[in-house]
């Protein structure tokens, strides 16, 4: 049990109106808000330590390198990965998505397919078209059934032809929780290799990459109380071995000769010049923070929020929920359009009720168009959310409905 009040101290920006109402956040999967603990480690460092990593001996190089590569060891722990030599950092989901494409265009060729779905964010959609369209290799879309993946649908796309399956592990806009394990299994045994879009899933629940057995797997340190900025691409350790880097430059060579390069070892061999240091050790102080409340506390908060919103949402006439009906089938994302208003104006009009939701495509266009709508809006949760925030919600919605006549 969470003691949710205690904890909105740590988080000062809470404590704050928005058009004479109190703060109302409900757009964490967007962007989180950040602790003071994650505040103080990353201006402890630019205070004490800062120095470039991995290139001095004086003492500021030593502490801020042993300071980074302790943030890639929290990670590797985290999501249980068998080495930090299979823990690389970008700066975030979307590069790491992109870096993974690149990879597959190592190897793609006209004769295979890449199999993605309708929910994915434009992050795991842009980067396959573009690959795709370089190899001539046939990316395929997998279909909804009762607001989740369409299990079927999957069964009959995928074939030998398959090299690469890539899934979001959460929908940021259906909040569906995607069967990953049963995904992986399904990929391997064709021959695929898996790759996951965990930005909705890592900072919300229990995440083994081992025991999920996939091959890549990308987030964010900004949905995760971490800064904007730095992310994170598990590989496993065989692949990255095999795949030649994206970026080249400093950092990430063995030896320069004037003819040719080498490349050093996993896993500064995708890392090329400076890095987010910063970055990596907020994420390392989020990391430390979930930690010490509970990964799975959060989850079950997270829970009995949805559980408890849901049906009251469902009470409101002419307002549309988007995603699976059955609370423990979603993760803390609530996608709704309220009849007669545009998402827009809704979220408007929300606002100046001091609650902040996310409102438009959500990066998820062909997710959109699937469902025949525009746009939505979209409230989503975090461990500093209340069921008095839900209460505001509705109450707001009501107001609206009514102010509006809609």
């Amino acid at each position: 049990m969470l003691e949710i009040e205690k904890l909105r101290e740590d988080f000062p920006i809470l404590n704050q109106k928005v058009n004479d109402e109190p703060l109302v956040y409900l757009d964490n999967a967007a962007t989180t808000q950040k602790p003071l603990t994650v505040l103080s480690a990353i201006n402890d460092f630019y205070q004490q330590d800062n120095a470039n990593v991995h290139r001095g001996v004086h003492t500021l190089a030593e502490r801020a390198t042993a300071d980074y590569e302790a943030a890639r060891e929290k990670v590797r722990a985290f999501i249980n990965a068998q080495s930090t030599k299979e823990i690389l950092f970008t700066r975030g989901t979307t590069t790491s998505l992109n870096w993974v494409a690149q990879f597959a265009g190592q190897i793609l060729t006209p004769a295979d397919e890449v199999i993605i779905t309708i929910m994915e964010h434009h992050s795991n959609i842009v980067p396959w078209q573009e690959i795709a369209q370089r190899t001539g290799a046939t990316l395929k879309f997998v279909y909804l059934k009762d607001g989740g993946l369409d299990w079927t649908d999957l069964n009959e796309k995928i074939s030998t032809k398959t090299k690469f399956v890539s899934v979001a592990h959460v929908s940021n806009v259906l909040g569906c929780i995607n069967p990953i394990k049963e995904i992986a299994d399904l990929a391997h045994a064709h021959g695929a290799y898996v790759v996951v879009d965990g930005a909705q899933s890592v900072p919300h629940m229990a995440v083994d990459v081992q025991e999920l057995d996939v091959d890549f797997f990308a987030f964010s340190g900004h949905k995760m109380m971490g800064p904007t900025g730095i992310g994170v691409l598990y590989g496993k350790e065989e692949l990255l071995q095999r795949f030649e880097p994206v970026e080249f430059g400093g950092e990430m060579i063995d030896f320069v000769y004037e003819s040719h390069s080498t490349w050093t070892e996993l896993p500064w061999k995708f890392e090329a010049g400076t890095p987010n240091i910063a970055g990596a050790i907020g994420l390392g102080a989020a990391i430390d923070y979930i930690n010490s409340i509970g990964i799975e506390n959060i989850q079950q908060h997270e829970r009995e929020l949805v559980e408890y919103l849901l049906p009251k949402l469902k009470e409101i006439p002419g307002l549309t929920l988007y995603g699976p009906a059955e609370p423990r089938q979603r993760a803390g994302v609530i996608a709704f359009n309220l009849q007669g208003l545009h998402p827009h104006d809704l979220a408007t009009a929300l606002d100046m009720e001091g609650i902040a939701v996310r409102a438009g495509h959500h990066c998820a266009q062909p997710l959109l168009h699937d469902l025949k709508v525009a746009a939505t809006a979209r409230a989503s949760f975090y461990l500093y959310n209340t069921k008095a925030d839900c209460d505001k919600l509705i109450k707001a919605l009501w107001v609206t409905k009514e102010f509006f006549n809609v």
